[in-house]
């Protein structure tokens, strides 16, 4: 990360601990959200730059960044799918229903 994160803190391997399990949807934005970031910045070393991205991103830190690298780990090459059906989901052909 650049050495001027005025707002940032650094990237937790576990993520924020939160209250309860993320709800489903948010699961689903999350790891849709990790791959659009991935695709369009295509870092060098993409495990930092999701942990960078994952720090940032508030929303995100309610979901374990090491669920969230599970699921990308498990896309299929090639083509459009998103993520879907929350922590025990899986990728689907096709664009998310929404962004």
């Amino acid at each position: 990360m650049p050495p001027d994160r005025p707002f940032l803190t650094d990237p937790s391997p576990d993520g924020v601990a939160p209250a309860g399990a993320a709800p489903p949807a948010l699961f689903d934005l999350a790891v849709n959200r990790a791959w659009a970031a991935l695709r369009g910045l295509r870092p060098a070393q993409p495990g930092a730059a999701l942990g960078a991205w994952h720090a940032r991103t508030r929303f995100a830190r309610r979901v374990p960044l090491a669920a969230v690298e599970a699921a990308l780990a498990a896309r299929p090459p090639g083509g459009e799918w998103h993520w879907t059906g929350g922590e025990q989901g899986a990728w689907v052909p096709g664009r998310a229903p929404f962004p």
